[in-house]
């Protein structure tokens, strides 16, 4: 088995145990009990004007050693409450799903630790001149951890990167209400379209003319084109693609992401870029949400204090929020839908010589989606009597920002397993074929980016939100 746990072809395919019972013997399911159940918790605490503030708890920002420790010093109590109600749900579905709750723990616990530190220093008030965000730090701890020192393969148990991240989707869904779409105007919504198709275009067909499996191509397509880690995942399940496909893809993705964080400001800046523009473009071109939202802050900070970089902060962070989070992000129900229909309908059928069982598209289809689009369903409901600015003065606050904050927290549960259980000595068994046919897809990416954004839209972005 691969070492990220992706599980075995049965799991990928959403075959297994049928009826009644796979709603509470299957991951999917599970992730959606859990994040639906903090979504409607969160709704009822709302409308009775309370929040789920206190236990959403992050660490805030801080400059010195002492701030910090006051923090948590005042604040502990919290951070134990959230340990708790993290380990006890999670715990209960894995003893659901046949795992020994035992195992998991220490792992968890372990696992949580990290994340605290990770958020600690993500919080520093100096982090983004660095670009230390808290999924990077993840990302580079866990690969350390895992290739350099070594951790004994019994606390795999509490590194499930697929639950974390199918967790953090559901969540996901309810940062994204469909009013936002709205909101976000024709203009957002058309260029993340565009760059959306003609990326998975791009890298689908690359890697079909290097001879990779066409499910790998799509895995690998849907991670550039749509939502990175949590795409792969979705589209390796829709395809049923083999154990190594979504490693191999998320490997990929991560080492295009950290480059993007440098690469894209470091342009934009030599480019004077108005803040605006800069913010669409690194959300057309940067591939994960954690490092696009360093890449953007990280030139949102020159705005204003650089000469030449017209615009403020606000801009690039609004901009780069319409364009990754809320345009592409949004895809990877459809992608998911639309690939799972053509594996079970065109490829299997050609491969197997029989036609696909209509059934097939529901078991391949991943669970989780819906999960995500029931969270974006019920927060749209609670949010359609307001304006975008009632919206953002009261909903967010009190109800969209402590779920993102949850959601933060199961993504860096999720980029710090994929650390801790990736091994590059037997990700490189790949080739470079993948790396290859993904790169093709990063050129034109970042080109067509550039041009719908300081070109062909640039006087939507450049007065963006003014």
């Amino acid at each position: 088995m691969s070492d990220i746990e992706i599980g075995s072809q049965a799991s990928l395919s959403g075959t297994g145990i049928k009826g009644r019972g796979e709603l509470w013997r299957k991951e999917d399911w599970w992730a959606i009990w859990i994040g639906l159940g903090i979504v409607v918790l969160g709704c009822a605490l709302f409308a009775e004007g309370a929040s789920l503030k206190w236990i959403a708890v992050t660490p805030p920002k801080w400059s010195s050693w002492g701030q910090l420790w006051a923090h948590f010093a005042d604040s502990y109590p919290r951070y134990v409450a959230q340990f708790a109600a993290w380990l006890a749900v999670f715990s209960l579905a894995l003893g659901a799903l046949g795992h020994k709750p035992r195992a998991f723990i220490p792992a968890f616990a372990f696992l949580y630790a990290l994340s605290v530190i990770a958020i600690s220093i993500g919080q520093w008030d100096q982090a983004n001149r660095y670009n230390l965000e808290p999924p990077l730090l993840a990302l580079v701890i866990g690969l350390a951890l895992s290739n350099l020192i070594g951790l004994p393969r019994r606390l795999d148990a509490g590194f499930r990167v697929e639950f974390y991240v199918k967790t953090g989707i559901v969540l996901l869904g309810a940062t994204l209400p469909f009013t936002l779409i709205v909101w976000a105007g024709p203009v957002a919504i058309l260029q993340a379209s565009v760059v959306s198709l003609v990326t998975f275009a791009a890298i689908y067909w690359a890697s079909l003319r290097l001879g990779l499996d066409r499910r790998l191509a799509a895995t690998l397509g849907a991670g550039g084109a749509v939502c990175g880690v949590s795409a792969a995942i979705a589209i390796a399940g829709a395809v049923g693609a083999k154990k190594e496909h979504a490693p191999i893809a998320i490997a990929t993705v991560i080492v295009w992401a950290i480059v993007m964080v440098f690469v894209l400001p470091l342009v934009s800046r030599s480019l004077q870029l108005p803040a605006g523009v800069a913010g669409a473009w690194i959300g057309t071109s940067e591939f994960a949400d954690a490092a696009g939202f360093a890449a953007a802050e990280s030139y949102g900070s020159l705005a204003g204090h650089v000469a030449g970089i017209a615009g403020t902060g606000d801009q690039t962070v609004f901009a780069f929020t319409l364009m990754k989070v809320v345009g592409r992000d949004v895809w990877i129900g459809i992608w998911a839908f639309v690939l799972a229909v053509v594996a079970t309908t065109r490829w299997e059928r050609g491969e197997l010589g029989r036609s696909a069982n209509p059934a097939e598209i529901w078991r391949r289809f991943p669970k989780f989606i819906i999960g995500f689009l029931v969270a974006s369903v019920i927060i749209t409901a609670v949010s359609s009597g307001y304006t975008l600015a009632e919206y953002n003065k009261q909903v967010t606050p009190a109800l969209v920002a402590p779920i993102k904050d949850l959601r933060s927290w199961a993504f860096l549960f999720c980029f710090f397993s994929i650390g801790l259980t990736t091994r590059f000595r037997e990700l490189a068994r790949a080739g470079g074929k993948p790396f290859l046919a993904f790169s093709g897809g990063v050129v034109v990416n970042v080109v067509l980016g550039f041009v719908l954004s300081a070109v062909v839209f640039a006087s939507y972005w450049e007065t963006l939100a003014r």
